[in-house]
């Protein structure tokens, strides 16, 4: 598009009050290239095109990166409370069963073959002599 002899191109929207800012295509091209160039909106709100990020944009990055690391700190948390959670589960467990093995001995049962005697220790001494404590673990 032309206008008073200079091709003219839409900029965009002000970024204050929304209005369509029209530059000479030249203008618009060294504004992109460079951020020490400046225009203005038919209002005259300065405007510049910036280059990289903008302040914005790194503090939604940095608030972006931070919740990442929150999450995975608080998915590790997870993780160890759930595995010792299991290592506490797997004591009780075996505790349990010390136990259990205990109080049948101490009836006269046989760990071995499930019987009862009245002398359990000459039974485990001829009928099963190999059987040691450590077996039974």
């Amino acid at each position: 598009m032309a206008l008073l002899g200079f091709d003219i191109i839409d900029a965009g929207p002000c970024y204050r009050c929304k209005v369509s800012v029209i530059l000479p295509v030249d203008l618009y091209r060294a504004a992109q290239r460079s951020s020490s160039i400046s225009f203005f909106c038919s209002y005259g709100h300065s405007q510049c095109f910036r280059e990289g990020p903008t302040d914005l944009d790194k503090m939604r990055q940095e608030r972006d990166r931070l919740a990442q690391r929150v999450a995975e700190r608080d998915d590790e948390v997870r993780r160890q409370r759930e595995l010792r959670e299991a290592a506490e589960r797997r004591t009780a467990a075996a505790r349990g069963q010390v136990t259990r093995i205990k109080n049948r001995v101490g009836h006269g049962v046989c760990p071995c073959c499930n019987r009862t005697f009245e002398n359990l220790h000459r039974h485990m001494a001829t009928k099963h002599p190999t059987f040691t404590a450590e077996a039974a673990e």
